[in-house]
């Protein structure tokens, strides 16, 4: 990583400059190329290191508010371009950036708080996102960047693909599509060398099959979903496209900020009565939101508004999923009966009021200064109760990197082992 990202997140500029740099300096070997566009007519790059078969294929920028994959990506194509061991019969692939159009709307590439974080916040509405979109979308609507990411599956044929993810405050685990024995150690040694904690409980993975301390797989067709609400589903979306191929999907989270809350393996004192007490904050929370919404009344989001149309549609999303999610945390009983769990649960109820509000104020902003100046008190009030609830600390960039780095190496390698 260069001293000038080791502070601080690239861009998708500074990432297709630097894939460039790496081709010229390393003509012959390795080779950067355009494999489709966005929604938005950006380009999608493929940077490919050597051409043997089999092949290990990297993802990064799949969601754009989660950063540190594209350090990630440029740290191990750097270290496989001077490393022959890691290249020998294999040959490594890395998409820059999945979701460009995305990531020009998330803009935070040094936060200094998780409300610093915020106030630049975008994901996109489920539908847009581009690993998420065949889950939800039937195949004729996928956008353009799911068909560009599954073209390249198709391909490559990697027998691994990684795609790179974070959380804004938690830890790091990791979900596979299918299970990689022996990947459970190095993860856990690098995460404990870095400080970084392991999300034993992560809510992502609610009910999934560990094979190891942070280390999920998915679980069979015939599951049942934890939370029923939700439509999209990974067994449906990009991750599984590999499966054909005979490969599989690791996808490797990291966090901007760490809580040692979510590694505690304890039993929860009432998990049940907590996930109660998580849903009704829920729904209080988002009627905050909704409320805002409701005054500014129906002469928003007419369209003609640029980065609004994807902000509204977005925190409209997020807004829409409360009741049926809310309702599933009322009803069903704790899938994981443990303090990292609950806590889990608690991030992640937190987190989808506040994104849609720091989204919707964005929105707002040139406006309705009254409406995006009530939003912003509660993404700072929210963010600041975050932030000490779950005592977060933030995890150097460089460190988010290494252990992003080290896990991806390991998988590769013990991947490669059992296919």
């Amino acid at each position: 990583m260069s001293p000038l990202l080791d502070s601080r997140y690239p861009t998708v500029a500074e990432l297709v400059f630097s894939a460039r740099a790496l081709a010229l300096q390393w003509q012959g070997l390795c080779a950067l190329r355009q494999v489709g566009v966005s929604r938005a007519g950006r380009p999608l790059h493929l940077l490919s290191v050597g051409r043997a078969r089999p092949a290990v294929l990297v993802v990064a920028g799949a969601h754009a508010n989660e950063p540190a994959g594209g350090g990630t990506l440029l740290a191990l194509a750097q270290r496989v371009l001077h490393e022959r061991e890691l290249r020998d019969g294999t040959s490594w692939h890395f998409l820059l950036c999945a979701d460009p159009d995305g990531a020009s709307l998330h803009v935070t590439p040094a936060p200094r708080s998780l409300y610093d974080y915020h106030m630049s916040f975008f994901r996109p509405a489920g539908p847009e996102q581009p690993e998420w979109a065949p889950s939800v979308l039937p195949p004729g609507r996928l956008p353009p960047e799911t068909v560009a990411l599954t073209g390249v599956i198709d391909e490559l044929r990697p027998y691994l693909q990684v795609s790179l993810h974070g959380t804004d405050l938690g830890g790091s685990w990791v979900q596979l599509t299918r299970d990689v024995p022996g990947l459970a150690e190095p993860f856990a040694k690098s995460a404990a060398q870095l400080h970084i904690p392991v999300e034993t409980g992560a809510s992502d993975a609610a009910g999934w099959p560990a094979s190891g301390p942070g280390v999920h797989v998915m679980p069979a067709p015939e599951a049942a979903p934890a939370y029923p609400s939700l439509t999209d589903d990974a067994r449906h979306s990009t991750w599984y496209h590999a499966h054909r191929y005979g490969g599989l999907t690791a996808v490797i989270e990291v966090p901007m900020w760490a809580s040692d809350l979510v590694d505690d393996p304890a039993p929860h004192p009432a998990p049940d009565a907590a996930m109660h007490r998580l849903a009704e904050r829920l729904l209080r929370d988002a009627e905050e939101v909704r409320r805002v919404l409701e005054d500014v009344g129906p002469g928003l989001g007419d369209g003609s508004g640029g980065a609004d149309g994807p902000l509204l549609r977005a925190a409209t999303w997020g807004l829409e999923l409360v009741p049926g999610l809310a309702a599933d945390l009322a009803r069903t009983p704790a899938a994981d009966g443990t303090r990292a769990y609950v806590g889990s649960v608690d991030a992640f109820a937190r987190r989808v009021p506040l994104r849609a509000a720091a989204m919707l104020r964005r929105a707002l902003g040139a406006t309705d200064a009254g409406a995006a100046a009530r939003l912003e008190r509660l993404v700072a009030l929210w963010s600041d109760a975050f932030a000490a609830r779950f005592r977060a600390r933030w995890v150097p960039v460089r460190h988010q990197v290494e252990h992003q780095s080290r896990t991806v190496l390991a998988a590769a390698h013990h991947a490669r082992d059992h296919t």
